[in-house]
């Protein structure tokens, strides 16, 4: 699956974090369970599914035991854990309590977490998805790719100093490559594949390239006047390609 650290971190999390709630099923998905994880630097993504919702208690404890894992274990600050109730799993929409970001919110397991979950999800605990974890259409998962850059991602650019930021540059682009992919071809790619699809987009070759020495290289700490040119390249690309995508892939195109 992955390398011994993450493993272990797992394998904590489980124990400590899930079991003392009324668990149902623990199951990985996102990069560690699509073969693009990148020890350290990925996020751990996953989806607790309990028979009930939480208490108030059990929010609580269930935060403590959060920060108490990542205190124990440097890779556990990269879990980002859904806990939705076994019966509101039908609803795309709906919102469950999640950990992410070493805190508590709200947020919807998407249909694309559904899709990858469904195509080479890992079960960690319990039984699989199939059986507790409706389906995705493939017109339900263009929808939500198509809704996601409409309404997040072409606003977001409007914000410019965000755009400094390395996460921003990297989710960015890439989403614009895997959610380009999957309108055409009704499929998912990992994040390898989409820097590979992002130079035929005509993407700056210069931001491709950083994202592939951060993600896979080695880097050292970028210069201020690099992330404020890298910021700019990566806008000036991304609103015109988006715009694109939507007025080639909108039902109404």
């Amino acid at each position: 699956m992955t390398d011994e650290a993450t493993r272990q971190t797992l394998d904590r999390f489980v124990a400590a974090v899930c079991r003392p709630l009324p668990l149902v099923s623990v199951w990985a998905h996102g990069s560690l369970a699509g073969g693009d994880h990148r020890p350290g630097r990925s996020d751990l993504d996953l989806v607790a599914v309990l028979n009930r919702r939480c208490t108030r208690t059990e929010r609580r404890r269930l935060a403590e035991a959060h920060e108490s894992l990542a205190r124990e274990l440097p890779l556990a600050v990269k879990l980002h854990c859904a806990y939705p109730p076994a019966p509101e799993l039908g609803d795309p929409s709906r919102r469950h309590l999640t950990w992410a970001h070493e805190k508590l919110m709200r947020r919807p397991v998407t249909p694309v977490a559904r899709r990858e979950l469904h195509t080479f999800g890992l079960v960690l605990h319990g039984p699989p998805p199939a059986g507790l974890l409706p389906r995705v259409s493939d017109d339900e998962l263009a929808a939500f790719v198509l809704g996601d850059l409409a309404g997040y991602w072409r606003p977001a650019l409007a914000h410019r100093k965000r755009w400094r930021r390395d996460v921003w540059v990297d989710l960015g682009m890439l989403t614009l490559a895997r959610a380009l992919v999957t309108l055409r071809e009704g499929r998912l790619i990992t994040k390898a594949e989409a820097l590979g699809e992002l130079p035929g987009l005509g993407a700056p070759g210069e931001v491709v390239d950083d994202i592939r020495r951060r993600r896979y290289g080695e880097p050292g700490p970028a210069a201020p006047d690099w992330t404020i040119r890298r910021a700019e390249l990566t806008v000036s690309f991304l609103g015109p390609a988006i715009d694109r995508v939507l007025a080639e892939h909108s039902p109404a195109a």
